[in-house]
Protein backbone atom coordinates (compact mmCIF):
# COMPACT_ATOMS: atom_id res chain seq x y z
CA UNK A 1 0.00 0.00 0.00
CA UNK A 2 1.29 3.37 -1.27
CA UNK A 3 2.23 6.15 1.75
CA UNK A 4 -0.32 8.68 -0.54
CA UNK A 5 -2.99 5.72 -0.34
CA UNK A 6 -2.73 5.15 3.41
CA UNK A 7 -2.54 9.39 4.00
CA UNK A 8 -5.90 9.62 1.89
CA UNK A 9 -7.68 6.47 4.02
CA UNK A 10 -6.13 8.83 7.36
CA UNK A 11 -8.06 11.91 5.92
CA UNK A 12 -11.47 10.26 5.25
CA UNK A 13 -10.98 8.67 8.87
CA UNK A 14 -10.91 12.09 10.61
CA UNK A 15 -13.57 13.64 8.25
CA UNK A 16 -16.60 11.42 10.56
CA UNK A 17 -14.85 12.39 13.62
CA UNK A 18 -16.81 15.16 15.85
CA UNK A 19 -13.88 17.58 15.90
CA UNK A 20 -13.22 17.38 12.53
CA UNK A 21 -13.15 21.55 12.11
CA UNK A 22 -10.39 21.59 14.47
CA UNK A 23 -8.82 18.81 12.18
CA UNK A 24 -9.23 20.73 9.09
CA UNK A 25 -7.46 23.85 10.74
CA UNK A 26 -4.16 22.09 11.69
CA UNK A 27 -4.13 20.17 8.27
CA UNK A 28 -4.23 23.15 6.19
CA UNK A 29 -1.84 25.28 8.67
CA UNK A 30 0.49 22.03 9.01
CA UNK A 31 0.30 21.88 4.70
CA UNK A 32 0.99 25.44 4.33
CA UNK A 33 4.21 25.12 6.29
CA UNK A 34 5.83 21.39 6.59
CA UNK A 35 3.07 18.61 6.44
CA UNK A 36 2.71 16.94 2.56
CA UNK A 37 -0.88 16.17 2.58
CA UNK A 38 -3.42 19.03 1.41
CA UNK A 39 -6.65 19.99 3.27
CA UNK A 40 -8.77 19.40 0.31
CA UNK A 41 -10.04 16.42 0.74
CA UNK A 42 -10.53 16.62 4.07
CA UNK A 43 -12.80 20.10 2.85
CA UNK A 44 -14.59 18.77 0.35
CA UNK A 45 -15.41 15.37 2.49
CA UNK A 46 -16.77 17.82 5.28
CA UNK A 47 -18.90 19.64 2.64
CA UNK A 48 -20.31 16.77 1.25
CA UNK A 49 -21.51 15.50 4.53
CA UNK A 50 -22.65 18.74 6.15
CA UNK A 51 -23.31 20.94 2.96
CA UNK A 52 -24.79 23.79 5.11
CA UNK A 53 -21.56 24.20 7.26
CA UNK A 54 -19.30 24.42 3.70
CA UNK A 55 -18.69 28.02 4.06
CA UNK A 56 -18.03 27.70 7.42
CA UNK A 57 -15.72 24.91 6.58
CA UNK A 58 -13.77 27.10 3.89
CA UNK A 59 -13.42 29.66 6.21
CA UNK A 60 -11.52 27.32 8.95
CA UNK A 61 -9.40 25.78 5.74
CA UNK A 62 -8.94 29.30 4.79
CA UNK A 63 -7.56 30.74 8.27
CA UNK A 64 -5.31 27.89 9.34
CA UNK A 65 -3.97 28.02 5.79
CA UNK A 66 -2.82 31.17 5.88
CA UNK A 67 -1.37 31.45 9.55
CA UNK A 68 0.73 28.22 8.42
CA UNK A 69 1.71 30.33 5.79
CA UNK A 70 3.00 32.80 8.15
CA UNK A 71 4.19 30.33 9.87
CA UNK A 72 6.42 28.93 6.71
CA UNK A 73 7.63 32.38 6.43
CA UNK A 74 8.59 33.01 9.88
CA UNK A 75 10.52 29.29 8.85
CA UNK A 76 12.24 30.26 5.94
CA UNK A 77 12.72 34.26 7.75
CA UNK A 78 14.87 32.60 11.04
CA UNK A 79 15.45 29.28 10.77
CA UNK A 80 16.98 28.35 7.35
CA UNK A 81 18.66 25.13 8.71
CA UNK A 82 15.44 23.75 9.08
CA UNK A 83 13.90 25.27 6.01
CA UNK A 84 16.05 23.80 3.88
CA UNK A 85 15.43 20.54 4.73
CA UNK A 86 11.51 21.48 4.43
CA UNK A 87 12.10 22.45 1.21
CA UNK A 88 14.26 20.16 -0.37
CA UNK A 89 11.87 17.39 0.07
CA UNK A 90 9.91 18.72 -2.57
CA UNK A 91 12.34 20.40 -5.05
CA UNK A 92 15.73 20.20 -5.85
CA UNK A 93 18.00 22.95 -5.51
CA UNK A 94 17.92 23.81 -9.10
CA UNK A 95 14.21 24.60 -8.69
CA UNK A 96 15.10 26.60 -5.52
CA UNK A 97 16.93 28.76 -8.05
CA UNK A 98 13.46 29.05 -10.32
CA UNK A 99 11.46 29.79 -7.30
CA UNK A 100 13.87 32.88 -6.51
CA UNK A 101 13.21 33.81 -9.79
CA UNK A 102 9.52 34.38 -9.64
CA UNK A 103 9.93 36.04 -6.22
CA UNK A 104 12.44 38.21 -7.83
CA UNK A 105 9.76 39.40 -10.66
CA UNK A 106 6.37 38.86 -9.51
CA UNK A 107 7.10 39.09 -5.39
CA UNK A 108 2.79 38.18 -4.66
CA UNK A 109 1.81 36.82 -7.58
CA UNK A 110 4.26 34.04 -7.55
CA UNK A 111 2.60 33.41 -3.80
CA UNK A 112 -1.40 33.92 -5.66
CA UNK A 113 -0.55 31.31 -8.08
CA UNK A 114 1.27 28.92 -5.37
CA UNK A 115 -1.45 29.46 -2.97
CA UNK A 116 -4.09 28.90 -5.89
CA UNK A 117 -2.52 26.01 -7.72
CA UNK A 118 -1.24 22.33 -6.57
CA UNK A 119 2.01 23.61 -6.16
CA UNK A 120 3.32 22.79 -3.34
CA UNK A 121 2.29 25.97 -1.38
CA UNK A 122 4.95 25.29 1.88
CA UNK A 123 7.84 25.42 -1.10
CA UNK A 124 6.63 29.60 -1.41
CA UNK A 125 5.58 30.04 1.78
CA UNK A 126 9.20 29.55 3.17
CA UNK A 127 11.09 30.76 0.78
CA UNK A 128 9.13 34.00 0.63
CA UNK A 129 10.32 34.27 4.28
CA UNK A 130 13.93 33.06 3.02
CA UNK A 131 14.09 36.37 0.33
CA UNK A 132 12.07 38.32 2.78
CA UNK A 133 9.31 39.25 0.94
CA UNK A 134 7.19 41.97 2.04
CA UNK A 135 5.12 40.59 4.63
CA UNK A 136 2.08 42.27 4.11
CA UNK A 137 1.84 41.19 0.44
CA UNK A 138 2.70 37.76 0.95
CA UNK A 139 0.03 37.62 3.52
CA UNK A 140 -2.41 39.70 1.17
CA UNK A 141 -1.64 37.27 -1.72
CA UNK A 142 -1.60 34.31 0.77
CA UNK A 143 -5.78 35.41 1.63
CA UNK A 144 -6.67 35.63 -0.96
CA UNK A 145 -5.16 33.16 -3.25
CA UNK A 146 -5.94 30.45 -0.59
CA UNK A 147 -9.43 31.84 0.79
CA UNK A 148 -10.74 31.95 -3.63
CA UNK A 149 -9.27 28.06 -3.74
CA UNK A 150 -11.09 27.09 -0.81
CA UNK A 151 -13.75 29.06 -0.79
CA UNK A 152 -14.57 28.13 -4.60
CA UNK A 153 -14.54 24.03 -3.69
CA UNK A 154 -17.09 24.87 -1.01
CA UNK A 155 -19.06 26.68 -3.29
CA UNK A 156 -18.99 24.01 -5.63
CA UNK A 157 -20.16 21.66 -3.48
CA UNK A 158 -22.97 23.65 -1.66
CA UNK A 159 -24.30 24.07 -4.95
CA UNK A 160 -23.61 20.99 -6.84
CA UNK A 161 -23.01 18.30 -4.09
CA UNK A 162 -21.48 14.62 -5.10
CA UNK A 163 -21.57 15.19 -9.00
CA UNK A 164 -19.45 18.26 -8.34
CA UNK A 165 -16.98 15.90 -6.13
CA UNK A 166 -16.62 13.89 -8.72
CA UNK A 167 -15.32 16.39 -11.19
CA UNK A 168 -13.50 17.58 -8.74
CA UNK A 169 -11.39 14.57 -8.26
CA UNK A 170 -11.15 13.85 -11.50
CA UNK A 171 -10.01 17.48 -13.12
CA UNK A 172 -8.32 19.45 -10.28
CA UNK A 173 -4.72 20.01 -11.09
CA UNK A 174 -6.02 20.33 -14.60
CA UNK A 175 -8.96 23.53 -14.05
CA UNK A 176 -6.61 25.02 -11.33
CA UNK A 177 -3.92 24.77 -13.93
CA UNK A 178 -6.68 26.60 -16.64
CA UNK A 179 -7.33 28.92 -14.23
CA UNK A 180 -4.19 30.43 -13.54
CA UNK A 181 -3.53 30.26 -17.58
CA UNK A 182 -6.48 32.26 -17.56
CA UNK A 183 -5.15 34.89 -14.84
CA UNK A 184 -1.85 35.07 -16.45
CA UNK A 185 -3.01 35.90 -19.83
CA UNK A 186 -5.45 38.68 -18.35
CA UNK A 187 -2.18 40.20 -16.32
CA UNK A 188 -0.14 39.80 -19.64
CA UNK A 189 -3.07 41.54 -21.71
CA UNK A 190 -3.16 44.44 -18.71
CA UNK A 191 0.20 44.99 -18.97
CA UNK A 192 0.00 45.22 -22.64
CA UNK A 193 -2.97 47.83 -23.23
CA UNK A 194 -1.11 50.31 -20.67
Amino acid sequence: MSRFSALHRWTVQWSERPHASWVLFLLAFAEASFFPVPPDLLLLLLCLSLPERSFRYALICTSGSVLGGAFGFFIGLKFWSIAEGILYRYIEPATFQQVREYFLQYQGWAVAVAGFTPIPYKVFTIAAGFFRVNFWIFLTASLLSRGARFFAEAAILYFFGQRAKVFIERYFNLVTIAVVLILLIGYLLLRWLR
